[in-house]
């Protein structure tokens, strides 16, 4: 399989914990910028995002000083299987068959819920302030598509403006040149965006808490 740009990446942020550090501290033992890794550097301007990818000479230089081959990298980059959790309604879970008498689910009958596999354009983003309680908290890391920007109004999103902001915010009322953002903590009033002032925009398609 191809090393894509997210398997790349991908590979250089399990490199980092299968060493114990920080993908900053795993770019300054290879005598690189600290900053050569950060998720910050990873795409570039545009709608999507233009996706940037290390240097060849930068990711030989990681791999030399963890001693790792470029085959065993590979392999690491490209661990995507598809995940997927046993799914039964409420309603449905009160009926019998479903559980063990110890209350485990049982193997047949549930149906799956998919957890998003790896692919090109996605990204995590931790939760900072309280805007969002007590939906997201503040720690909470949402997972965002930066290659699906299909939104529409009572989508919770993630964005970032020209100005620096990223924020994470259901999408309320939109036209053809503003949107506006609703917390869903009712201290903080809506907000209107004029869509120039926006880099980018994605769904968040799940959250860890």
């Amino acid at each position: 399989m191809p090393l894509t740009h997210a398997k790349i990446w991908k590979g250089l942020d399990a490199l980092a914990k299968r060493e114990g550090v920080s993908p900053s501290a795993l770019a300054r033992r290879a005598g690189l910028d600290p900053t050569s890794f950060n998720p910050s550097k990873r795409f570039g301007p545009g709608n999507p995002p233009r996706p940037r990818w290390p240097s060849t000479e930068s990711l030989m230089r990681v791999l030399d000083a963890s001693g790792l081959s470029l085959g065993e990298f590979a392999t690491m980059a490209d661990d995507t299987s598809e995940l997927s959790l046993p799914l039964l309604g409420l309603a449905k879970a009160g009926e019998q068959g479903f559980f063990s008498d110890d209350g485990l689910p049982l193997a047949e009958g549930w149906d799956r819920t998919p957890l998003p596999s790896l692919k090109e354009g996605l990204i995590s983003l931790e939760i900072e302030g309280d805007s969002m309680q007590p939906l997201y908290r503040p720690g909470d890391k949402v997972i965002v598509d930066l290659e699906d920007a299909r939104v529409r109004s009572g989508d919770r999103v993630a964005l970032r403006t020209l100005s620096g902001e990223t924020l994470a915010k259901e999408l309320g009322e939109t036209s053809s040149k503003r949107i506006e953002l609703i917390s869903v903590n009712p201290a903080y009033p809506a907000r209107w965006l004029d869509r120039d002032d926006i880099q980018w925009i994605a769904r968040i398609v799940w959250v860890t808490q």
